[in-house]
C-alpha cells in the first residue's frame, strides 16, 4: 500500500535565525521583517552580495511573527533556525535537491535518474521520496499527495538554486503551523523579489555536464519589481546508459512593496526527460553481467512536468500582521522503473509504467496580533491551510515503454482543510511558552477502474502543541518541547478491497497516522560567529511507512519509535578560517512483532550522520574555498538486521576567485578521493533472465565516480 502525503504547511512564524540557529540582533521592536542574517563559515560565496547589503533589500527578508525579534533568542526548540541565500550555496552540489544538506542531519541522494525526486533521510527515517518531510517553495506544496510513485513525493528540480532566498527548518511535531507529514522535519522555501546583482552563469563538467542559468530583476515605479529567471541543464553521468537528462526552468516574479506589506505573483514552469539506471542487483555486478555503473533495462526513465501561478499579500502594523497566500500547480509524470527484471513475466520482464496528472489548488491565511497580556507581551496567531487535488493516476505493465497492460487507473479528488491556533507567552526576561493545537479534515474519492476499489472516505485529527524556553542565560537558552502529529496515507488505499494485481482481499488503511514526540535541547552562542546546539527527541508513530523493493511502492506497518541525539558547531578557527560540524544519531525500532518479519529493525532508518567542513574566502585577493565530508553511516536493510548497507563519505571541494568586476571563476569537485560506496541499498527478491527462482539480494544504486565542474558567473 502507498503511503506517503503532500501537506500544505503556510510558513506562519519564520524564525529570523542565521544558518545555524543563532538569533539575528538588528531589528528594531514590532516587526515582522528580520533581514539575512550575517553568514557564519563555512558556508560563504564572495561572489553573493554581502550580508550588509542583504539587509537593506526589503525582499531579501524572511517572516517572523515575534514582535521583539531583537531578543537573543525567538525559535521555539533547538531544531528551528534559518540557512541564508550565501550558506545555502556555499558547498559543491551534484544535483539541486542537495541544497536542503544544508539542514544539520538532512542527507539527500538518488537512486534512479536525476529527473526523479531524490530520496530524504532525517532523524532516523528513510522518507523514501517525501515522506514526514514536508517541503514548500513560495507556500506552495512540493510533496504531492496519492501519488503515482509513492506518498509524498517531492520533487525539487522545478527549483533555480541560485534564486533561493534561503532554508527555514523546523523538526518535529511542535509548530502549530506545519501540518501533515512534518512530524520529521518541515523546510520553507522562496525566492527573492529582486536581485541585489544581476547574473549569468555557464557551468562546464564532467560525463557532459552543461548548464546556462540566468536572472535579472529591474524596477518597475517606485515600489514595484520584476525579476524573471531561466535555467537550461544537460547531464549524462557516468552511466554505461547515459541519463540524457534535458531540463527546462523559467521563473518569473512581479512584486510590489515588501514582504511585510505588498503583495507578489509568481509563474514558473519546468520540463525535464531522463533515462535511468536504477538499483541493481549485486549478484549481476559480481558475475560480470553489467559492471558496477550498468543498468538491466536501458529504457528506464521517466518525463516530468509542471507550471504553477502563486500569489502573496501582507499587511504589517503595530497591532499585527497579515497573511495570505495562493496557488495553482499542474504536473505531469511518466515513470518507467524495474526492480526485479524477471520474477513476475519472466517473456516480457517486470517494467512498469506510474503515471501522476494533477492540477492543485490551494491557500492559506493567517493572522498574527501583537499584544501583553498582564503586562507580559504576547504573539496571538490563528490561521487556515486548505487543498484542492484533482488526480488521474495509473500503473501499468510495459516493456520497453510500450504498455502491455493496466493494472490500476485511478481517479481521485482529495480535499484537506486544516485550522490552527499559537499563543506566546514572555513571562519574564527569560522565560516564554508557547501553546498551540491544529485541526486537520481530510476527504477523499476514488474511481477506480475496479468497482471493488473504489469509494470515498473522510477523516479528521487533531493535534496539540507545547513548547517552554528558558533563557537566554550568559547566551544560552534551554528549551523543552513536545507535540503531536500526523501524515495522511494514499487516498486509494482508504477504500481499496482488492489486490489489483493478485485479486487477493486486502485490508483497508486508514487515512491518518499519529505522531508523537518531545524534545530537549540547548542552544549556545559563547563568541562571536560561534554557534552550538545539543538535544535529544523521542518520536513515535502509529504506523511506519516501508519500501517494497518488489513493486517499488511503500506500504504500511508496524508502530514505530525513535529515539536520537544531534549536534552542531559552527565557529571561526581565524579570521579566514571557519569550521562547521553536525552530527546525529538515531536509534529507530519497531514496537510491536510481526511473525511474517521477524525483528524490530526498520530497514532502510538511518543511524549515524555526521557532515564536517573546512572553509576560507578573501585569502591573497579574492581566493575562496573549502572541503567537506558528509558521513551516512550504515543501515540495517531487513527486520533481523541480519543484512546492513554500507556506508558512505564522500569528500566535495570548490576552488575560487572573485574578481572585482562581478566576474567569477570557481571549480568545484565531487568524490575528491574516489571512493567506491552507494548513495542506497535495498534488501529484496529478485529474479534475473535465465534464473529459476527468486533470490534474496542487495540491490544498491552507486556513487558517482570522481568529478569535476567549471563554473563562470558574471554579475552585472
Amino acid at each position: 500500500m502507498l503511503k506517503r502525503q503532500a501537506c500544505i504547511v503556510f510558513l506562519v512564524a519564520l524564525s529570523p535565525l542565521n544558518a545555524h540557529g543563532q538569533a539575528t540582533q538588528d531589528l528594531p521592536p514590532v516587526t515582522v521583517t528580520a533581514p539575512a542574517p550575517t553568514p557564519i563559515a563555512p558556508k560563504r560565496l564572495p561572489q553573493q552580495p554581502r550580508a550588509e547589503t542583504q539587509a537593506k533589500d526589503p525582499s531579501a527578508a524572511v517572516e517572523t511573527l515575534s514582535p521583539s525579534a531583537g531578543d537573543l533568542g525567538i525559535a521555539q526548540a533547538a531544531n528551528q533556525g534559518f540557512v541564508g541565500p550565501k550558506d545555502v550555496l556555499s558547498q559543491p552540489i551534484y544535483r539541486t535537491g542537495e541544497v536542503l544538506e544544508a539542514v544539520p542531519g538532512l542527507v539527500v541522494t538518488q537512486h534512479s535518474g536525476e529527473g526523479k525526486a531524490n530520496q530524504y533521510f532525517l532523524r532516523g527515517f528513510n522518507l523514501d521520496h517525501g515522506t514526514d518531510l514536508a517541503l514548500t517553495y513560495d507556500g506552495m506544496p512540493v510533496n504531492m499527495r496519492t501519488h503515482g510513485h509513492g506518498q509524498g513525493y517531492a520533487d525539487t528540480n522545478f527549483i533555480i538554486p541560485e534564486l533561493l532566498l534561503g532554508l527555514s527548518y523546523r523538526k518535529g511535531p511542535y509548530f502549530a503551523a506545519e501540518g501533515g507529514f512534518s512530524s520529521a522535519g518541515a523546510i520553507h522555501m522562496d525566492a527573492p523579489d529582486k536581485l541585489a546583482r544581476n547574473f549569468a552563469q555557464i557551468e562546464l563538467g564532467s560525463f557532459g555536464h552543461q548548464r546556462a542559468v540566468a536572472a535579472a530583476s529591474t524596477p518597475i515605479g517606485n515600489t514595484a519589481n520584476l525579476l524573471v529567471a531561466g535555467e537550461v541543464v544537460r547531464f549524462n553521468g557516468p552511466w554505461e546508459r547515459p541519463d540524457d537528462l534535458r531540463k527546462l526552468n523559467g521563473f518569473v516574479r512581479y512584486a510590489n512593496g515588501s514582504r511585510d506589506n505588498g503583495f507578489a505573483l509568481t509563474a514558473m514552469a519546468y520540463s525535464g526527460q531522463w533515462y535511468a539506471t536504477d538499483q541493481v542487483p549485486q549478484r549481476a555486478v559480481d558475475q560480470g553481467l553489467i559492471s558496477r555503473y550498468g543498468t538491466l533495462d536501458p529504457t528506464d526513465g521517466g518525463k516530468s512536468d509542471r507550471v504553477s501561478l502563486s500569489g502573496r499579500w501582507a499587511q504589517t502594523d503595530k497591532d499585527g500582521a497579515t497573511r495570505v497566500n495562493l496557488y495553482a500547480i499542474k504536473s505531469d509524470l511518466a515513470l518507467y522503473n524495474n526492480f526485479t527484471y524477471a520474477l513476475d513475466d519472466p517473456a516480457n520482464g517486470d517494467q512498469f509504467k506510474q503515471v501522476d496528472r494533477r492540477v492543485i489548488l490551494g491557500g492559506a491565511a493567517s493572522r498574527t496580533i501583537f499584544g501583553s497580556l498582564g503586562g507580559m507581551k504576547s504573539e496571538l496567531t490563528f490561521g487556515t491551510q486548505t487543498r484542492y487535488d484533482s488526480i488521474a493516476v495509473g500503473l501499468f505493465k510495459t516493456a520497453e515503454r510500450t504498455v502491455l497492460s493496466t493494472v490500476r487507473d485511478d481517479r481521485v479528488e482529495e480535499f484537506s482543510v486544516g485550522v490552527f491556533g499559537e499563543h506566546t507567552l514572555r513571562w519574564t526576561p527569560w522565560l516564554r511558552t508557547s501553546l498551540g493545537a491544529r485541526a486537520d479534515l481530510y476527504q477523499a474519492t476514488v474511481a477506480s477502474n475496479l468497482a471493488a476499489n473504489s469509494g470515498s472516505d473522510g477523516q479528521g485529527i487533531v493535534s496539540p502543541k507545547f513548547g517552554l524556553v528558558l533563557g537566554p542565560w550568559s547566551k544560552t537558552e534551554i528549551y523543552l518541547n513536545a507535540g503531536t502529529g500526523f501524515h495522511s496515507n494514499d487516498a486509494r488505499g482508504t477504500v481499496t478491497t482488492i489486490d489489483p494485481g493478485s485479486g487477493a482481499a486486502v485490508d483497508r488503511s486508514p487515512f491518518l497516522v499519529r505522531s508523537k514526540g518531545a524534545e530537549i535541547g540547548v542552544r549556545t552562542a559563547p563568541a562571536k560567529g560561534t554557534t552550538s546546539t545539543l538535544s535529544a527527541f523521542i518520536l513515535d508513530f502509529d504506523s511506519e511507512i516501508v519500501f517494497v523493493g518488489d513493486a517499488g511502492t511503500t506500504e504500511a506497518s508496524r508502530p514505530s519509535r525513535r529515539i536520537g541525539v544531534e549536534y552542531t558547531l559552527h565557529t571561526p578557527l581565524t579570521s579566514w578560517l571557519h569550521f562547521d560540524l553536525d552530527a546525529a544519531y538515531t536509534y529507530a525500532r519497531f514496537t510491536t512483532d510481526d511473525p511474517a518479519a521477524p525483528g524490530r529493525y526498520i530497514p532502510g532508518a538511518t543511524e549515524g550522520v555526521v557532515s564536517a567542513g573546512l572553509s576560507f574566502e578573501k585569502v591573497w585577493g579574492g581566493w575562496f574555498g573549502g572541503v567537506k565530508v558528509r558521513y551516512f553511516g550504515p543501515r540495517p536493510l531487513i527486520e533481523d538486521n541480519s543484512v546492513r548497507s554500507g556506508k558512505r563519505a564522500p569528500v566535495s571541494a570548490r576552488l575560487g576567485y572573485a574578481f572585482a568586476d562581478g566576474l567569477t571563476v570557481r571549480l568545484d569537485a565531487y568524490n575528491i578521493l574516489n571512493e567506491r560506496s552507494n548513495q542506497i541499498d535495498y534488501s529484496y527478491a529478485s529474479q534475473l533472465s535465465g534464473e529459476a527462482a527468486p533470490v534474496n539480494d542487495i540491490h544498491s544504486h552507486p556513487t558517482e565516480p570522481r568529478s569535476v565542474r567549471l563554473v563562470l558567473r558574471k554579475d552585472f
